[in-house]
């Protein structure tokens, strides 16, 4: 079993910075890459960040130079520091990874369960 915890949510004011952590555990051979979703009320689950196992990173332009993606690979951990947030940000952030669970296995879809970020004055 595979799971990923998001932690690091929370209120802040326009502005302001938080730090999202998400721990990968459970039976793990191996991570590819690993990400931050996010999901708005009333809109779809949309890409924020993604950092390959060498470290290479993808932002989605919204974020572009507030966030920054990062990754523990000893710790099977990946972070997003969020920075001058903006109410337009509020949303479940979601963890996401490529894991494989053995030497024969191909890489899965992980998904964690959320975390609220409120960005409000």
């Amino acid at each position: 079993q595979v799971q990923l915890v998001e932690s690091g949510g929370g209120l802040v004011q326009p502005g302001g910075s938080l730090r999202l952590s998400c721990a990968a555990s459970g039976s793990i051979f191996s991570i590819n890459a690993m990400g931050w979703y996010r999901q708005a009320p009333g809109k779809e689950r949309e890409l924020v960040a993604t950092i390959t196992g060498g470290g290479s990173t993808n932002y989605a332009d919204s974020v572009k130079g507030r966030f920054t993606i990062s990754r523990d690979n000893a710790k099977n951990k990946v972070y997003l520091q969020m920075n001058s947030l903006k109410p337009e940000d509020t949303a479940v952030y979601y963890c996401n990874a490529d894991i494989r669970v053995g030497v024969w296995y191909d890489g899965m879809d992980y998904w964690g369960k959320g975390t609220l970020v409120t960005v409000s004055s």
